[in-house]
């Protein structure tokens, strides 16, 4: 519940400072045409560049708001044979598959977690938690570092940045499009030259809206991710180490301490029934582990 308020909370909030900044750079008049009709293809244009430019920035960042957020220190040169086994690891796995060395860091939480992300498949990150150093054997641990280098791989932080501006895309029109019909139509036209209220007020009623609706085709194709980097986990250490991990992960399972903007990049995530699978990040274990048995 707490992440669609949050969700709502943030699309309510870019819409202020994009219609703000569409007044004050005065491009509002680009939305219409003769100044009755709407401007689809100018209005889609400013969609897509609102859609993606926002979820670019993030994809951009997520390296350094991945550090920040958690604390992760960066393993620049391995000190202790702990450090010097993670990070041969983690070298030997991204040179089998076939990408450049990411970072490596770990964060201090009792939670066993670990992510992978970035912007580039060859200058990506990989953090794990201190609570699953402690918590699993080597074995396992191996096959989480594994699961995330297959994700860098994979290409998934990129993948689910397009998938993100484009349903932001698809959000913002769509929005502004059935706010302009139900403003047109209770202003019977008196509005002609501007947005009257029915406008704002119908826009960010379906920006809420479709925005949930969005949200769930991202964490679809999110869970989907999930079984694919299980897969290449497989590959990379062993079936029977990745089934392991994600066993040992079950029963140690804790609700997500990762921030919420990473919690879709952690090897586990929370978990729901009902209405609220529609939301999940991560399938339940049960169901990854059934599908890496019938590999």
């Amino acid at each position: 519940m707490k992440r669609i308020v949050l969700f709502v909370a943030t699309n309510l909030a870019i819409l202020v400072v994009i219609s703000i900044v569409l007044k004050v750079l005065g491009l509002e008049r680009y939305l219409y045409q003769q100044g009755v009709d709407l401007n689809f293809g100018g209005l889609l244009f400013a969609s897509a560049v609102i859609g993606m430019t926002g979820s670019f920035i993030s994809l951009l960042m997520s390296k350094t708001i991945a550090k920040m957020s958690t604390g992760s220190r960066v393993i620049e040169r391995p000190s202790t044979p702990a450090e010097h086994w993670l990070f041969d690891t983690v070298s030997r796995h991204a040179r089998n598959a076939g990408i450049g060395m990411p970072e490596v860091a770990v964060y201090d939480s009792p939670e066993p977690n670990a992510f992978a992300t970035g912007w580039n498949r060859n200058k990506a990150l990989v953090a794990v938690s201190t609570g699953l150093l402690h918590s699993m054997e080597q074995g396992e641990v191996d096959a989480v570092l594994g699961h995330e280098v297959s994700h860098v791989a994979n290409g998934d932080m990129v993948t689910l940045a397009l998938i993100q501006g484009v349903v932001n895309t698809f959000v913002v029109f769509l929005a502004r499009v059935v706010g302009f019909v139900v403003d047109r139509a209770l202003s019977r036209g008196e509005n002609s030259g501007g947005y009257g209220p029915a406008y704002w007020v119908t826009t960010i009623v379906m920006e809420i809206l479709f925005g949930i609706l969005a949200m769930m085709i991202v964490m679809w194709f999110s869970r989907r991710r999930e079984f694919r980097a299980d897969a290449g986990g497989a590959r990379l250490a062993g079936r029977e180490q990745m089934i392991g991990a994600l066993q040992r992960l079950g029963s140690l399972h804790q609700p997500s301490q990762l921030p919420k903007a990473m919690q879709a990049f952690g090897i586990s995530g929370n978990v729901g029934r009902g209405l609220r699978r529609l939301f999940m990040s991560h399938p339940p274990l049960e169901e990854r582990i059934a599908a890496l048995r019938g590999a």
